[in-house]
């Protein structure tokens, strides 16, 4: 059997990351906003010049709000129009997640965005680690047809959650790809791949860019801080770790 090459996606939280991603020989961007909240739909500006200037696969994150994936009426439609926006634009694919107030995957909801989306290609976010049974997630997951899972294994990180990890890339055999993610950094890459069997991995690889600034108030300190980037260093050690 040939084995598979691993391909390591970056969450870029603009459009200066992603390019940053791209130039240090990533396989995929995950395109968002406001990654200290965990990532949020990010502007159409944002996507479509990100878009204009990528060549590697492009997929967005679609995600109304911090906090849960219990997601209203309103949030629903919200979430549906940013999908439509992603298939107009020529995106590749969305990010999408949604769960019942029993921990269960939201399946009417997240069909009705896998809809929406017509061709792109769609992966569950970390909604998954929220589940309540994530192996009987992972089957509804399968059953939506969606290409991948992204996970931390329902820890706080991957590394912590190999073991689970494992088995749902055991369980899944083939017919979805479960994809690490949370915490995976050049250190630790090539042992979150022998761990778990994962041939995909999601990581921010972000570094703090300082402000460039001179007129720096002393009394307004907290708005003056840098802009959090992807750096393309970590990407290029992680992706040696990986090779």
């Amino acid at each position: 059997m040939t084995e598979v090459a691993p391909l390591l996606e970056i969450a870029a939280n603009s459009v200066a990351s992603a390019l940053v991603a791209q130039e240090a020989g990533a396989g995929r961007v995950e395109l968002c906003a406001s990654l200290g909240e965990g990532g949020l739909t990010p502007s159409y500006a944002t996507i479509a010049l990100a878009r204009e200037h990528l060549r590697i696969p492009l997929y967005v994150l679609i995600r109304p709000r911090a906090g849960d994936f219990l997601y209203d009426a309103n949030e629903i439609e919200t979430m549906l129009g940013d999908i439509e926006t992603c298939v107009r634009l020529g995106c590749d694919g969305v990010v999408i997640g949604a769960l019942d107030a029993d921990g269960d995957v939201a399946i009417g909801s997240c069909q009705a965005m896998i809809d929406a989306a017509e061709w792109l290609g769609v992966t569950f976010h970390r909604a998954f680690d929220l589940a309540r049974d994530p192996h009987r997630a992972l089957e509804d997951i399968v059953s939506l047809g969606c290409e991948r899972i992204l996970t931390s294994g329902q820890r706080e990180s991957a590394p912590e959650g190999a073991a689970l990890i494992r088995a749902l890339v055991d369980q899944a055999a083939g017919r979805i790809v479960i994809m690490p993610g949370a915490g995976v950094d050049a250190g630790n890459i090539a042992a979150v791949r022998q761990k778990t069997g994962a041939t995909e991995f999601h990581a921010s690889a972000k570094r703090l860019i300082v402000s460039g600034m001179r007129h720096r108030p002393e009394r307004l300190a907290a708005m003056q801080d840098g802009e959090m980037r992807s750096d393309g260093e970590e990407i290029r050690r992680m992706l040696k770790a990986l090779a």
